[in-house]
This record gives C-alpha cells, sequence and structure tokens, in this order.
C-alpha cells in the first residue's frame, strides 16, 4: 500500500544513528508582544509513532513545529533531527522531514503539477521517483484530474492536498504536520489518516498538531499536551487514562455518560479531562507525565 512512498533511505537512516526528533529546553518569547510563545519545552518524538501534539489555539503549537522546522529560532534550546543539530546542519536537517503547515500558501500562479515538480527539485528527486509519488497520492486525495489547475483557481482543501503530496515528495523519515485534517473534505480526512498510519508502520516518525481530543484519540500512539507555552502531560493514551482515574472518576472533575466503562464514557472522560488540563495549565507528576 505505502511501499513505493514509505521506503526511505536505509543508508541515510543508518548514518543518522538516532532517527527520531528531539527538542531540548525550547524556548521562544516574541519581543513586540512580550509572549513567551514556548516556555522550557523537552521532547523526544520516537521514530515507528504517530505522535499527537494538542492544546487549544494559542497554545504554542505552531510556534513550536516553525522551530523544529527551522522557519524560525528559539531564543534557546536545541533541535536534532535524526540526530543532526538543526543550528549546526540546517539543510542536512531540513532534507529529514517533510513539512504540512497549517495555512496552504503556495505559489499561485504556478499550476499544481509545476509546483510539485519545483519542489522535487529542490529535494533532488529523479524523474522516476516523483512521478510514481505524485500519482499515487494525487489518486489518493483525488486530485488527479487537477493537476494542470493553477493553483490561485484551487480551493483550500485542494490547496491543502496538493501541500499533503509535495510534504512526501522526497519520501522524508520525518512528516511534520499542523492541524492538517482542517479543510479537508471526509474522504480526503480518511486518506490522510491512512498514509500517517502506514508511515508510522514503515518506521518512520508522524508529528502532528491538533486541538481535538477526539482525533488524537483514534489514531495516536503517544501524544503530548501544550497550554500557555508549557507542557501539561507527555505520555500515551493509557497514560491519559491512569491520570484520569487518578483524578477520580467521580470527584465531579470529570463528567461521565453512559454507563462507566463504555466508550462514550471514556471519551466524554477524556475529552473533559483535556479541557481541564490546558484550563488549570497544570503539571502532572512526572510518574505519570512518562507513561
Amino acid at each position: 500500500m505505502g511501499v513505493p512512498i514509505f521506503a526511505h533511505d536505509a543508508n541515510a537512516q543508518k548514518k543518522a544513528g538516532k532517527l527520531m526528533i528531539e527538542l531540548t529546553n525550547i524556548s521562544k518569547t516574541y519581543a513586540k508582544s512580550g509572549t513567551k510563545a514556548v516556555d522550557s519545552l523537552t521532547l523526544c518524538i520516537p521514530d515507528g509513532a504517530i505522535f499527537g501534539f494538542l492544546g487549544p489555539n494559542g497554545a504554542g503549537k505552531t510556534t513550536t513545529i516553525r522551530i523544529m522546522t527551522g522557519a524560525i529560532e528559539a531564543d534557546s534550546g536545541s533541535v536534532l533531527i535524526d540526530g543532526i543539530d538543526l543550528a549546526k546542519e540546517p539543510m542536512e536537517a531540513k532534507r529529514r522531514f517533510g513539512l504540512v503547515p497549517d495555512t496552504p500558501d503556495l505559489f499561485s500562479r504556478l499550476r499544481a503539477y509545476e509546483y510539485l515538480n519545483f519542489v522535487a527539485d529542490v529535494y533532488g528527486v529523479s524523474a522516476s521517483d516523483r512521478i510514481t509519488v505524485i500519482e499515487e497520492l494525487a489518486a489518493r486525495f483525488e486530485l488527479s484530474d487537477a493537476l494542470k489547475s493553477p493553483i490561485g483557481s484551487m480551493s483550500r482543501g485542494m490547496r491543502m492536498k496538493l501541500n499533503l503530496i509535495a510534504s512526501l515528495i522526497h519520501k522524508p523519515h520525518n512528516w511534520i504536520l499542523d492541524e492538517p485534517i482542517v479543510g479537508l473534505d471526509p474522504h480526503a480526512a480518511f486518506a490522510l489518516k491512512e498514509l500517517m498510519r502506514a508511515h508510522a508502520a514503515s518506521g518512520g516518525t508522524v508529528f502532528f498538531s491538533t486541538h481535538v481530543m477526539e482525533v488524537a484519540e483514534r489514531i495516536c500512539d503517544k501524544l503530548a499536551i501544550i497550554n500557555k507555552g508549557k507542557l501539561v502531560f507527555t505520555g500515551d493514551l493509557e497514560g491519559l487514562r491512569e491520570l484520569r482515574e487518578s483524578r477520580g472518576r467521580l470527584s465531579g472533575q470529570v463528567p461521565l455518560v453512559g454507563a462507566p466503562g463504555s466508550k462514550a464514557d471514556l471519551e466524554e472522560s477524556l475529552e473533559a479531562l483535556f479541557l481541564a488540563l490546558v484550563e488549570e495549565g497544570e503539571q502532572v507528576p512526572e510518574e505519570v507525565s512518562k507513561l
């Protein structure tokens, strides 16, 4: 299913050694507003997993991703992509990820296929390899008939699909997506989730941000919750459920719906816990956050 797209370069992976994304003590304050968007954030995002990055609007998700991908510089801290220091070797580090930004701002005067060829040229992708990726992904996202269309004439959803294809054209080991499902139709959203699972199953890293707990709950292996620039939880769904239990199901902090232990009860409880964490801004005990 995903072999042509997700057949990563084994030699490049071996050279990299550590196949993951590591953020260490990242901080960023915007000078004009004085807002500390990211505050001493440390994350280790492993390969072979889908890692969800949750938080309300303005929590610091997009700033973190911009720092992670070299779009802006952090005030302090370090970013390693597959063991490569982004600050010291930016070009080599950037070759190892594909990025889907939160807004599909593309070259409006280019046609879709011209833009994809431009991206492929930047990464040095051969003609045969780019054709394989473009044809398969355009078919999955139902964009084949629009490849000759000017980007300026495309809807936001179509431009999002084009961005998704462009982000995978060089078969990156790390796939970073900022609110990728926003603006996609149901078919495209389903195709995206399937691609994310295939990428992780092939040994790649998937890191995506969202503000919807339900989305993360359905597809994530691990997740982190950020609020006001600080992490309030890092772990997996089991760790989040354990935290839910530790707070007390009958305390009134986490409302119950349906029968206790039912799917509706669990989903509502985790959503309510997520909201409680970001509202309180509390720091989860270390023994729970590392689960």
